[in-house]
């Protein structure tokens, strides 16, 4: 992940930033970077105006032109599609469709991989390119050398179609995200298999936070079996059960009967396997079905972890009052999702808007790449959506310092197993990976990104049937 570095020179030259190196004149360039000094020339002048003249972490040019100081972390620019990407599509999607596609390396010392949290701080630093005579004059020349389409997205962007939130697109952008490869994410994941945030006793819990993971990830099933008061016997529904690990805690450890749905294949065939190997086929079912596609109930409990993300907001009225059908009164709900922080700074207050919102305008690299038609709900609009769908609700958790630690812990699983994960999915899959999770850690270390625990109940009558002072 490194370029040749024997026929750089290592003077500055006096003219360019501090750091910047230029090939030497009569130095044979390898193959692919021998381009015209005249798109070079453009594609510095590209770099500068998106990132300073002295951005935190090194950013390098193919040529050996470089901008920042000597960091261990180099983030390297391979090619002047990099730079025509940020063109075409300024901000983060164009820089993210250039890492995936590989016209960017984030590379360490001695040639190996560089901290993916240090490169990233770059974003903070990136400018959007703004129309100015250097930026125009830089654009005509790279479109005389490559015409003036952009590059083509890398392949491992979505293409969904159909109606929003109809089942067959759900079932569509379901199988973009989990239909990648069981083995790909019980590397990322662990042996625990579970794709959603973890509850850790401290940052540094059971050792290192790939080695506390497991115990972490059945924290965090603990915490919700608690909150659904889980008895012996009683029947739960897991909707979006992913690989299992939620019904096969609850079953194991709290004797319930239960139903875990999906619409992943590959999940559901792995789900079916754990269970038959735990010997509890007699105790639950996991069924390929949409959740409104169900009608056997009622259940006692009803989990719901990661699973609203993918609803849509339009759609919620219908998925909380399909959840609060299918349960007995005095039945629970505990759902556990990502949410958006809102407005802190007092906008909405003026301009009151009840209803969920939508993942940022900036978030392209997102939708087009993970989580296609997925949507962030702000959690004052959820809790007024599950209480408009009968619910009452009766506690709410913010998670988010939790998230971060898991996320880190799944780069760390990824990055250790680099060449595997390679193997298994490509490397343009790995690299969405690698640059999703770190990025997603980072948002919900700064605040921009919440989760939340949100216990309701069913009522009977005035009864909630909840303890007075819950301790979970």
């Amino acid at each position: 992940m490194s370029t040749p570095r024997e026929t750089r020179q290592t003077d500055a030259a006096p003219s360019r930033p501090e750091g910047a190196r230029e090939w030497a004149a009569d130095d044979p360039r390898p193959p692919g970077l021998d381009w015209p000094p005249e798109v070079e020339k453009a594609s510095r002048d590209l770099l500068v105006e998106l990132f300073g003249t002295d951005p935190a972490v090194r950013v390098e040019m193919w040529d050996g032109f470089a901008l920042g100081p000597r960091t261990s972390t180099r983030v390297l620019i391979r090619n002047p599609h990099a730079l025509r990407r940020a063109l075409s599509h300024p901000g983060e999607l164009g820089f993210a469709r250039a890492f995936v596609a590989g016209d960017i390396e984030i590379d360490g010392e001695e040639g190996g991989q560089g901290d993916i949290f240090e490169a990233l701080a770059l974003r903070g630093q990136m400018a959007t390119m703004r129309p100015s005579a250097a930026v125009a004059r830089a654009a005509v020349v790279l479109a005389k050398q490559f015409g003036v389409r952009p590059p083509e997205p890398p392949p491992e962007e979505a293409r969904l179609r159909g109606r929003l939130h109809s089942r067959a697109r759900d079932a569509a952008a379901i199988s973009h995200h989990y239909d990648v490869s069981n083995e790909f994410y019980r590397l990322v994941l662990g042996e625990s298999m579970t794709y959603s945030c973890a509850v850790w006793d401290s940052p540094a819990a059971e050792g290192p936070l790939p080695a506390g993971l497991a115990g972490a990830q059945a924290a965090k099933h603990e915490l919700v079996c608690r909150k659904l008061g889980l008895r012996p016997g009683e029947r739960l529904l897991d909707v979006g059960c992913g690989w299992g690990s939620m019904v096969l805690h609850a079953a194991r450890h709290h004797g319930v009967q239960a139903v875990g749905i999906t619409i992943s294949e590959e999940q559901a065939a792995l789900a079916r396997r754990r269970v038959a190997e735990a010997g509890l086929g007699d105790r639950i079912e996991i069924r390929l079905q949409d959740y409104r596609e169900i009608t056997d109930g009622p259940f006692d409990a009803i989990s719901s972890v990661g699973m609203v993300e993918h609803v849509g907001r339009a759609k919620l009225p219908t998925y909380f009052e399909s959840l609060f059908r299918l349960l007995r009164p005095g039945g629970r709900l505990l759902n556990h999702g990502i949410s958006f922080p809102g407005d802190p700074a007092g906008a909405a207050r003026r301009r009151p808007r009840i209803g969920p919102v939508p993942l940022p305008e900036n978030a392209d690299f997102l939708h087009r790449y993970v989580f296609p038609d997925g949507e962030l709900h702000e959690i004052g609009a959820l809790v007024t959506l599950m209480q408009g769908g009968g619910f009452e609700v009766r506690h709410v958790e913010n998670l988010r310092e939790h998230y971060a630690l898991t996320l880190r812990a799944w780069v760390t699983n990824l990055e250790q197993r680099w060449d595997e994960a390679v193997a298994m999915v490509g490397a343009g899959r790995a690299r969405v990976w690698r640059l999703y999770m770190a990025g997603s850690a980072l948002s919900f270390e700064g605040g921009f990104s919440q989760i939340h625990q949100v216990l309701g109940v069913r009522p009977d009558g005035g009864d909630a049937h909840q303890p007075l002072r819950p301790s979970y």
